[in-house]
């Protein structure tokens, strides 16, 4: 048997045999460290010819999307950034300033989030490899989980989707986005090659929590702390598809859901490259859009909306029923499950 026979999410099932079940299966790893805090581990990597090459990606964007893509991650589980390390694998030939292209650009997103590097490793290698850990911090009783979405929750995301596959079909195909004006693709492309982890919605979450307790915060006259297996909030970010995103939130908490079609906001530009179906597909299965899909309940993820703006939306709600049904309010089209077949798969 080899890998290629049991694909990606085979390998990992047996992989997990040998980590602690309680701390693996989310975005991040969560380590108690003092009752106050908890340590928030991920590690992403990314290899020359599968998630990136120089026909689309400059160096420089491949050092921010190395961080971004472990930033989300973080952001993913409530979790601010501490500092991240960062290993490289690199042919011999690789010339120098490439290499420090490369940092310019991890540095130019872990300045926008006050992050540093404090520490790494490089090593010879027959392919470009950056392999990034990042550690951040969480208050246990503020850890968003996939397992924890309740029945009657609503499905938010927090951004579009269907971008970051548009821009990367117009780096390949430049010659298809004809119809565009210089904004729309620039728009597209830059959400291909400098993806923005969304670690700006947790103080928003915060805020709109800390208003829903704010009686209870003064009843009790004194810190109020929600018990961690109350927290009303699981998901995860998209970084693989909202639709693998949706349905392993659903899987790890035991649910359902139905999920709007006509209420995924799709990027204006794509409706001037690519026809409305395409368009959804591309924001289902298309991935690397990095936005975080949240379970929360209806109150606050109203006020979530609000607050995010344009391209955030309530695309759905958790339901008792063990399936993910995308259903069409006009019934243009039938309804169809969601699995995660159909997203990218290493093997």
């Amino acid at each position: 048997m080899k890998v290629k026979d049991i694909g990606e999410q085979g390998l990992l099932e047996r992989l997990q045999r040998f980590c602690p079940a309680e701390i693996i299966g989310d975005d991040a790893a969560v380590i108690s460290s003092s009752p106050e805090q908890s340590l928030v581990v991920t590690t992403d990597m990314l290899v020359d010819g599968v998630h990136f090459s120089d026909a689309t990606t400059s160096p420089e964007d491949v050092g921010w999307r190395s961080i971004a893509a472990n930033l989300s991650d973080l952001a993913a589980m409530g979790a601010r950034p501490l500092g991240i390390t960062v290993a490289l694998g690199l042919p011999g030939e690789v010339p120098v300033e490439w290499v420090e292209r490369l940092y310019k650009g991890m540095d130019e997103c872990l300045k926008l989030h006050q992050t540093p590097i404090v520490g790494g490793d490089v090593c010879r290698s027959p392919v470009i490899t950056v392999s990034i850990t990042a550690f951040g911090k969480v208050e246990p009783n503020q850890t968003i989980y996939r397992n924890t979405a309740q029945v009657g929750d609503a499905i938010a995301i927090t951004g579009f989707h269907g971008a970051s596959r548009a821009g990367l079909e117009l780096l390949i195909h430049p010659e298809i986005g004809q119809n565009l004006s210089d904004r729309d693709r620039a728009f597209l492309i830059q959400a291909h090659q400098r993806p923005k982890p969304r670690l700006d919605v947790l103080p928003i979450l915060q805020e709109i929590l800390a208003g829903d307790v704010g009686k209870a915060k003064r009843a009790f006259n004194s810190e109020f702390r929600i018990p961690n297996s109350e927290f009303p909030i699981s998901g995860m970010d998209s970084s693989d598809g909202l639709a693998d995103a949706i349905v392993q939130i659903c899987q790890m908490s035991g649910v359902g859901a139905r999920i709007d079609r006509d209420r995924i906001p799709i990027p204006p530009a794509l409706s001037d490259l690519v026809t409305a179906e395409q368009a959804v597909e591309w924001a289902l299965y298309g991935g690397e859009d990095f936005e975080l899909v949240l379970c929360l309940p209806q109150q606050p993820a109203e006020a979530l909306i609000e607050h995010l703006g344009e391209g955030a939306a309530i695309i759905g709600e958790i339901t008792a029923e063990l399936e993910i049904i995308l259903c069409d309010r006009t019934n243009k089209n039938p309804d169809r499950i969601l699995s995660r077949d159909r997203g990218f798969q290493h093997f």
